[in-house]
Parts: C-alpha cells; sequence; structure tokens
C-alpha cells in the first residue's frame, strides 16, 4: 500500500495552492513570484500558524485566513530580517513626507526584542503588529499630493486594502528585499527617495560636520562614524555598517562621483558643504511627490518622462526596458495625464494639425507642387466617415491666408510622420505614442519637437513588450487596428530630476511647470 505524503509536506503542499490562487488574483504578478516549497519547508512550524489563529481579528483575519495563517516576519520561530527591515523604514520615513512616531517603531523595537526567544504568543503579536503596521504605511505612502488627469476611472487612487498590500508582499521572491527595497512603490520613487535622503537636509542633519582624516568605510568605528550617520540621517550608532555603506553610495551618486561606499576627502568636503541649498532639496521632493502617482513594478505599465524626453516600461517587478522619446514643444506640450494602451494602429494615417497645413502645405501647393506628390490627401470633414475629395476643390490661398481649414492627413508609407505604428490610449487631446522616420532627434539632448504626441526611439521593440510578439501587418493596408491582449496603463510625466546613472539628473523646467507646483506643495 503506498505510502501518503507527511503531515509538513501536506502543509506545504496546502501553502503552495493557497499562493498559487493569491497569485491568479493579483493582477500583473506572475505565478514564478509564489513560494517554492523548499522555501515554505523552511518556515516556523504549525504552532506558530495556530498562534497567529487564535489572536489575529478584524481587517487582517480574512488575509490570514485565506493563507493558512502562515506568518509574513517570521523565519524558523523567530523574527525575520523583514521585520527588522521594516522598522527601519519607518525610520526613516520623514523623507516620504510623513512622521514616523505614527507607526510607533519604538513599539515595534521592543516587540521584536520579545519574540526573539521563540515564544509563540510574542511571534504571533509581533507577526500581526507589523502586518497591520506596513498596511498603514503603505497606504500613507502611497497618498498623491499633486494631480494628474486620469482618462480612466480605474486608473484613479484609491485607499488600498489591507489584504490587497499584505497578498503582494506575501507573493515577493525575498519579503526582506521586498520591504528594504519599497517593493509597493514605482522604482523611480525609491530611487529618487533615496538621493532626497541623502540630500542636504533630506532626512539628515546639514547642521552636523564631519571632520577630516582616514578613510571612512565599512567595518570602520568611531566618533567620525558616528557624526557621519547623524549627517545622513540614520540611527545613532558608531559603527560603519551596511546600511551606511548604502546611505553613503546613494549620496555619492547624487554628486556624480563613484560610489563605492568609502568616504574620502571629496565626498568628505561634499558632505560637509551646503552647496545644494534648499532649492535642489525642494526639487526632488517635489518630483518625488510626482513619482508617488505610479503603481508598483510589479503592475506592467508605461511611464513617459516629458522634461526628460525619456520612457520607461515595467512589469514583474522590475524595469523591463527604456528608451529616448521627443516630446512636446514648450508651445505644445504634452500633457500630464494617465490612461490605458488598448490599440496599436498599424500603417497610419496622420491627420495633420490646421496650422501645420497652413504654415507647410499650402506654400508648396501654391507653389505648384500638388497635396498628393506631397504624400496627402484631402477629406470633407473631421468626423469617422469623411470621404476623399479633389484637392483642387479646396481654396488654398485662403488656407494660407487662415480662413480656410481642411481636413488634410497624410498617406501611409516609409516617411509619415507616425512612422509604422501608434499607440492608442484614447483621449480627447489627440494624445499618443508613435513612431517616427525622424531618428536623428533621438541624438539631440534636447527632444522638444513635438506637437504633444509621445514620438519613440524604438516603437518595434514597445510593440513586442505590448503584444508579446513582433507587430506586423497583414497587408498594405491603411489604419489596420489591433487590440492589445491586456491593456496596459500608460502614465504621462514631468521630472525636472529624475534617476540616471551618475545618480539624479536635472533637467531644465521646459515647460515653466514647477514653480506652481512648488507653492502648491507648501501651502498644503
Amino acid at each position: 500500500m503506498p505510502v501518503g505524503p507527511s503531515a509538513p509536506a501536506r502543509r506545504v503542499g496546502r501553502l503552495a495552492s493557497l499562493m498559487l490562487i493569491a497569485a491568479v488574483a493579483l493582477p500583473g504578478v506572475a505565478v514564478a513570484q509564489t513560494v517554492a516549497p523548499e522555501a515554505a519547508a523552511s518556515q516556523p512550524d504549525n504552532a506558530v500558524a495556530q498562534a497567529i489563529r487564535s489572536q489575529v481579528g478584524g481587517r487582517l483575519k480574512d488575509f490570514y485566513r485565506s493563507r493558512g495563517y502562515w506568518p509574513l516576519w517570521i523565519v524558523d520561530n523567530a523574527p525575520g530580517p523583514q521585520a527588522v527591515a521594516l522598522v527601519d523604514v519607518i525610520d526613516m520615513i520623514e523623507v516620504d513626507g510623513l512622521r514616523p512616531s505614527r507607526y510607533s517603531p519604538d513599539r515595534l523595537r521592543r516587540l521584536i526584542d520579545e519574540a526573539q526567544d521563540g515564544n509563540l504568543r510574542a511571534l504571533a503579536y509581533l507577526e500581526i503588529a507589523l502586518s497591520s503596521t506596513l498596511a498603514d504605511l503603505v497606504r500613507d505612502m502611497r497618498q498623491p499630493n499633486v494631480e494628474i488627469r486620469y482618462l480612466e476611472e480605474s486608473l484613479a487612487p484609491t485607499k488600498v486594502k489591507p489584504d490587497d498590500v499584505l497578498r503582494r508582499a506575501g507573493l515577493a521572491k525575498s519579503m526582506p528585499d521586498y520591504v528594504r527595497n519599497l517593493g509597493w512603490m514605482n522604482p523611480l520613487y525609491v530611487q529618487l527617495r533615496e538621493a532626497l535622503a541623502a540630500s542636504e537636509g533630506g532626512g539628515g542633519d546639514p547642521g552636523v560636520l564631519v571632520p577630516g582624516g582616514p578613510l571612512l568605510k565599512p567595518g570602520a568605528t568611531g566618533e567620525r562614524v558616528m557624526l557621519l550617520r547623524q549627517r545622513l540621517g540614520l540611527p545613532d550608532g558608531d559603527s560603519y555598517d551596511p546600511a551606511l555603506a548604502a546611505r553613503v553610495r546613494s549620496f555619492q551618486a547624487s554628486r556624480g562621483m563613484p560610489a563605492d561606499g568609502i568616504v574620502g576627502a571629496k565626498t568628505l568636503a561634499a558632505l560637509n558643504a551646503l552647496e545644494s541649498g534648499p532649492d535642489r532639496t525642494a526639487l526632488l521632493r517635489l518630483n518625488l511627490e510626482r513619482a508617488r502617482l505610479l503603481p508598483d513594478a510589479y503592475t506592467r505599465h508605461i511611464v513617459v518622462d516629458a522634461a526628460a524626453a525619456r520612457l520607461w516600461y515595467y512589469g514583474a517587478g522590475a524595469e523591463q526596458g527604456t528608451m529616448r522619446v521627443v516630446t512636446g514643444t514648450p508651445e505644445t506640450q504634452t500633457p500630464m495625464m494617465a490612461g490605458m494602451v488598448r490599440y496599436a494602429t498599424l500603417n497610419p494615417y496622420w491627420n495633420v494639425p490646421v496650422d501645420l497645413v497652413r504654415k507647410r502645405i499650402a506654400p508648396k501647393v501654391l507653389a505648384g507642387t500638388s497635396l498628393e506628390r506631397q504624400g496627402y490627401e484631402a477629406l470633407s470633414d473631421w468626423t469617422h466617415d469623411a470621404q476623399v475629395i479633389p484637392s483642387n476643390s479646396i481654396d488654398w490661398q485662403g488656407v494660407a491666408d487662415g480662413t480656410v481649414e481642411p481636413r488634410v492627413r497624410e498617406l501611409p508609407g516609409r516617411g509619415n510622420s507616425m512612422g509604422s505604428v501608434k499607440f492608442m490610449f484614447p483621449n480627447d487631446l489627440g494624445i499618443y505614442l508613435h513612431d517616427t522616420p525622424q531618428k536623428n532627434l533621438f541624438a539631440k539632448p534636447d527632444r522638444h519637437f513635438s506637437n504633444g504626441c509621445v514620438r519613440l526611439e524604438d516603437a518595434p521593440r514597445l510593440g513586442r513588450w505590448l503584444f508579446g510578439s513582433p507587430l506586423k501587418p497583414d497587408s498594405s493596408k491603411p489604419e489596420q487596428h489591433v487590440p492589445v491582449p491586456e491593456p496596459v496603463p500608460v502614465y504621462l510625466m514631468y521630472f525636472t530630476a529624475s534617476p540616471s546613472e551618475g545618480g539624479v539628473k536635472y533637467v531644465a523646467d521646459v515647460y515653466n511647470r514647477d514653480e506652481p507646483a512648488l507653492q502648491h506643495l507648501a501651502s498644503r
């Protein structure tokens, strides 16, 4: 007679099934992120789950019931490193515009200490306290303080439910890394947050001066290390630990220095200087607030930065690609808004803006180059059912004078301003992402040349990411619409400070949006 699985094996099997159900319930989270059986097998025995079951209630009960009361924070019958990581996040949460006291870090430290001996009641109490704190912290950290236009109601921010917060955390490949890296926030937010924490006044004490002396590096101790920790806003101590090394590297990167985590003469001089001043700190904080609007990296989405003319796309918990773009001029700005990319149009027409018909096309027609020879055609009106009309039926002198405004569209082809494809997220401003034949513009440092739409450096690559395979038209027929299998959010943003390989890149406020936004934040 075959022997059945052991009790621990059955528990692991039940856990894997529960986590698979949770993964299906969370769009954008891959099943590969569920807890592996070998990881689950190293977790605490069922006594911890029973202790949690006997204590949990209220808003957390449904979450824990759905996972068999398996803990998030307890590893091998003791508080896991994720518990301390959460307290460390709370200690620095002033950077996020929140008060540490709201989340009781001292109480959590005491509960962690009390649970170190493996007392089941203390472990369960700590587990519930940490989960409740994480739910509150994520809810507050994701609360926006700046405005953006949402084209679809489903994208508008709502208060995050505790179940959703904890379920997402439970699916992380590494819970300690998820907490340390603020996995519930967008990577752009996390990187800007690090820069703000490392800047003067951004989480540290700019009045603290670190005296000169030997190199300060991991493993060092003493009074200078203690002052360095104060200067960079870390908890009191005199040890050059990994947290301090990470903070030093972040500071160095934000100043364009080699990020080696070692404090030499140049790093020390930058730390003791006040050269950045409050303006740069305020600018970092403003852009941090803009980044707060973005979803986490587990949600498939696209971000366009109209200020730096750059695009990123995210999924499966990480950035999955980036490219340069061309965005609107100061006169024809790319707006801040969020929509859903729902379909692609292959072999697209381009409806030429009326002012461009007047400035560029009409003079050529009057000079003897027909509309058709220029690669355009005229239509009867602006409706969906408009008919092609003879171009000689139009008063082109009236067009040049601005008294006649015909509808003109560019025909598909190699020179079409839309290139081979455009990605559509329905809106009333006629804004979309599209290919372009003008590849030379992507080599320019300032790429504000469009009429508001976003021109893509590598439209085929974005198409492969959206559709999972190369986009190819069925024929030469114009305007072939292909629905995106799963519509993807796109956020048109504006970052005058954004992460880069050298730390933080500051760009010109070409749309003059920063000053009004700073005044708005200051008035809150």
